[in-house]
């Protein structure tokens, strides 16, 4: 088995990074700060966060705020909770929280729930189980739960549970890994993972695993690296993690690795971009990988930044 390329790694995002003209940021502009948050969050769990000057990435993140509260992708972008709760992300990794205005950012976060108890994403109402996740998740990183109705959130979600066991984006869509991450999240956060059938949903889950050892997010479809946090975070979260090979699956997330470059893309011999190489530090982390630090599978977030923000260790 090959080994993880940490100083290729660290020297692929830094060159992310400081790029700004070619092909991959152009189109990656609208999400720059999503960007941030997989990049740095990589660095951190290889323990090399110290690579990027702090300052200077917080002075752009704050640059990233709308006068309503939430954050754009990038600076003059419009404000979405996707983007938000990035922010608050790469913040909390830089213990910079209270940078912010808590109570404004928690105020758009928490105008955002609907009726019914489901998230718009921004002000043009779209709906989705991940807005539930996120809203959920940047609130409890600031203390401010209690901002919104937490029961009726949670009934939202249960109502997108399916007869496999899984969740969907909305009530009655079909199940999918990232899906099911973000409901199983957003149950973990809450104390609401009673109401998941953890050996039903356990099964779904472990059925991702295709006899290479990779994983993909619903049936019939191609493997991804990234899935190898959205249905490992949720097994873990259920206590099923031990049903699939983590010997197969590690030894597949180091295959798609670039071995000269840095970075590390959705299947072998693909192109490599940040978001995967996140997504496979990520899965390493949570597979006990050696030399690397744990990540927590529901906040997303090294456990040391988690265990700083939240209970102030």
């Amino acid at each position: 088995m090959g080994e993880l390329l940490v100083g290729k790694h660290v020297k692929y995002i830094i060159t992310v990074e400081k790029r700004k003209d070619d092909f991959e940021s152009v189109v990656m502009e609208h999400l720059r700060l999503n960007g941030a948050y997989w990049g740095l969050t990589t660095l951190d769990i290889m323990g090399k966060l110290a690579a990027v000057e702090q300052d200077e990435v917080i002075s752009w993140v704050m640059q990233c705020q709308h006068e309503s509260g939430g954050f754009g992708g990038n600076i003059g972008h419009d404000p979405h909770v996707l983007y938000t709760l990035s922010a608050i992300q790469v913040l909390a990794l830089f213990d910079k929280i209270h940078v912010l205005d808590i109570d404004m950012v928690s105020n758009y976060i928490a105008g955002l729930q609907n009726e019914d108890g489901s998230f718009s994403g921004d002000i043009w109402g779209e709906v989705d189980t991940r807005f539930s996740y996120i809203s959920m998740l940047s609130l409890a990183l600031l203390h401010r739960l209690d901002k919104v109705d937490v029961g009726k959130a949670v009934k939202y979600i249960l109502s997108c549970k399916n007869v496999d066991g899984g969740f969907g984006c909305t009530p009655g869509a079909e199940s999918h890994a990232g899906q099911i991450f973000c409901c199983v999240a957003a149950l973990a956060i809450t104390g609401s993972l009673h109401h998941v059938d953890k050996d039903l949903l356990g099964w779904w889950l472990c059925e991702r695993q295709v006899k290479s050892g990779d994983l993909n997010g619903l049936p019939e479809k191609l493997p991804d690296v990234c899935y190898s946090w959205w249905v490992l975070s949720s097994l873990i979260m259920i206590d099923r993690v031990h049903w699939i090979d983590k010997g197969k699956l590690i030894k597949f997330i180091l295959d798609c690795q670039d071995k000269e470059n840095g970075g590390i893309s959705d299947r072998p011999d693909d192109a490599v971009d940040v978001f995967h190489t996140y997504f496979g530090v990520a899965g390493l982390s949570l597979l006990e990988y050696p030399g690397i630090k744990p990540i927590d599978p529901a906040y997303a977030l090294p456990v040391d930044v988690v265990n700083r923000v939240m209970l102030g260790r």
